[in-house]
């Protein structure tokens, strides 16, 4: 699988530099060209790659992390549909990141989680990072390519949309959350990395960043859908954990004998 899509990886990025003139990357465009549009070592310039990785990239011998999906990004002029089908097809690693708090999920804890098993259950860090799923919450995402962060589900993942039915008011919160977690660790480097990802590559994201913060909390989203079992409504219970400052749980439970019980049991019985 991972062969196959590094593969679709570099004829993406060899299509798309194919479509890029010379003239729009601010390159001089007099002589004779034996490729259309950009060449290799063009690209991997104007990114700040060697030629060498960035071939290894077009060839599908490399993963990209996610500073270089974002500068090859900028290098190839993709708009915010092709931005989002890099990353679908790059699923960058997370790159070195710099020193700073290390979120772990304690033994206990993850005990608790996974006996919850009539419930979707998920624990995430400060930034939205999901740093374990219980097997129901993993059935629940499964359609998900960004899966590794609430907010990247919400504004990058194609199948957002469809998963969330009622997408405009979870995406409000979203912002709102992750606004307030920036008031509260301003210093915060991976706060500040998710923000401007999302930034660079969400329209949505941008447009409720820079409007007015609604005062008070925001609902999140109860409607869901999965295309195994339909329509779920489902409560959205969020738990601080002490014993880890910035770690929530959070939990989806469905009203008892309702549809979305049965919808959930017959998830986790796909789950098994």
């Amino acid at each position: 699988m991972d062969s196959e899509r590094n593969a679709a990886l570099g004829r993406f990025l060899r299509e798309r530099r194919a479509l890029v003139r010379p003239e729009q990357a601010g390159l001089p465009v007099g002589g004779h060209r034996q490729v259309a549009g950009l060449r290799r070592d063009e690209v991997a310039h104007l990114a700040g790659l060697s030629v060498g990785y960035y071939t290894r990239l077009e060839q599908g011998r490399e993963r990209p992390t996610r500073q270089t999906v974002e500068s090859l990004a900028r290098a190839l002029h993709l708009d915010e549909q092709a931005l989002v089908e890099l990353y679908r097809l790059a699923r960058p690693t997370a790159g070195r990141r710099r020193p700073g708090r290390v979120e772990r999920v304690a033994p206990e804890v993850l005990a608790l989680l996974h006996d919850w098993t009539v419930a979707p259950a998920l624990i995430v860090g400060r930034s939205c990072d999901v740093l374990v799923r219980n097997p129901l919450a993993t059935m629940l995402h499964s359609r998900f390519v960004f899966g590794d962060n609430l907010l990247r589900m919400i504004f990058l993942d194609p199948a957002g949309r469809e998963f969330f039915r009622d997408w405009t008011s979870t995406a409000r919160a979203a912002v709102h959350d992750l606004r307030q977690a920036t008031r509260q660790a301003p210093d915060e480097h991976n706060l500040r990395e998710l923000v401007g990802e999302l930034a660079i590559i969400s329209h949505d994201f941008r447009r409720l960043w820079a409007a007015r913060d609604p005062r008070g909390g925001l609902a999140s989203g109860t409607h869901f859908y999965h295309p195994d079992v339909g329509d779920l409504h489902l409560r959205t219970e969020i738990f601080l954990i002490a014993s880890a400052p910035g770690l929530r749980l959070i939990a989806h439970p469905a009203e008892p004998d309702s549809l979305s019980a049965q919808a959930l049991a017959l998830l986790g019985t796909l789950a098994t």
